[in-house]
């Protein structure tokens, strides 16, 4: 038996599955010993997906039955890349036999059950288990008094590559809380693996469309977390886009000034100067998201729009890394003592 740290990926076979077994082929610390897939089931993981070819060493995919997977004793802790409503389901009899998991889905990212009602359509599937979720930005709520804890909700695409830029600037106070408003592009990996005609080659290619407005799922997260960090409520236009890409995302906050570019700048520098996967970047050079893809790096810049008196705060990263599997591992580093880093760069 290796030395290194057994883990289980469920729902191996999506966009966020694949990334996953992707980064943790190469990790020096962790190691998959199981990865499951209803569609690929006792097949070898590299023959589904060539691309990782040689890097899992003849691991091939399980059946996905939560009882059976709580009792693999040899594996610490199971990464979910599962839909909304169906993680809690693994969740459960995961957490009851004492592993640590660490869900990519929305299952346990709001604190709110009525929220949860209001944006998903149903009632929450397990409110015990939701207060025992802990919803972790690294950059942002570090893991201070979570190190023992087993549940962790890593939180969305979109939101990321929002709260990154905005939680410290309204900390700080040196936005508004009032009329933000927030357009953002996202690659069509954001969508998941299904076949929808919208999501079509033909349908994508040289074309960009708005979506879920004015009530996409993911603002739910992003106001919840925006209140807790101005401390009062906070209320965002959010307009998600479907860009002609794969993979990756940028958005732009347009926010009113309570302060100065150079604090802004300042206060960035206090909050991410040492975080390993943040990069700002200079007031006038604008993150691009073909210079984040395959990385979990977030790029940041603001400038300042004297004739409004509004900041424009941009930002990119790759939706499948930092918006959610790259965010997993560092999440788990952090849990198990792992250089933060371990398995990203």
């Amino acid at each position: 038996m290796s030395k290194k740290l057994q883990v289980g990926v469920i729902g191996a076979s999506g966009y966020s599955g694949v990334e996953l077994l992707r980064l943790l082929s190469r990790h020096p610390h962790m190691e998959v010993s199981l990865a499951t897939s209803r569609q690929f089931a006792g097949q070898l993981v590299e023959d589904a997906h060539p691309k990782l070819r040689g890097m899992l060493d003849g691991l091939a995919f399980c059946s996905s039955d939560p009882a059976s997977l709580a009792s693999e004793s040899g594996v610490a802790a199971f990464f979910l890349a599962l839909p909304h409503g169906v993680a809690a389901e693994f969740a459960r009899p995961l957490y009851d036999a004492g592993r640590v998991v660490i869900d990519l889905s929305a299952d346990f990212r709001l604190g709110s059950p009525e929220a949860y009602r209001e944006f998903y359509g149903t009632d929450h599937p397990d409110l015990k288990l939701l207060e025992a979720g802990a919803y972790v930005i690294p950059e942002i709520h570090g893991m201070d008094g979570l190190l023992d804890h087993r549940l962790f909700a890593c939180p969305g695409c979109y939101p990321t590559s929002i709260q990154i830029p905005l939680t410290p600037l309204l900390q700080a106070g040196l936005v508004s809380s009032e009329d933000i408003v927030v357009n953002s592009m996202s690659g069509v990996s954001g969508a998941g693996k299904k076949l929808v005609e919208n999501y079509l080659y033909c349908e994508r290619a040289e074309s960009a469309v708005v979506y879920g407005v004015p009530k996409h799922r993911h603002l739910s997260e992003i106001e919840e977390q925006l209140s807790a960090a101005a401390g009062c409520p906070v209320v965002i236009q959010f307009c998600p886009h479907l860009a002609p890409m794969k993979r990756g995302i940028v958005s732009t906050i347009s926010v009113r000034s309570e302060g100065s570019l150079d604090a802004v700048y300042d206060c960035w520098e206090a909050a991410y100067g040492h975080a390993p996967f943040v990069s700002i970047l200079p007031t006038g050079t604008f993150p691009d998201s073909q210079h984040v893809t395959e990385t979990n790096r977030i790029d940041i810049s603001a400038v300042l729009d004297e004739r409004t008196g509004r900041f424009l705060l941009s930002s990119a990263e790759d939706n499948l890394v930092k918006g959610a599997s790259g965010q997993a591992v560092q999440i788990a580093n952090l849990r198990f003592g792992f250089p933060e880093t371990d398995g990203l760069l």
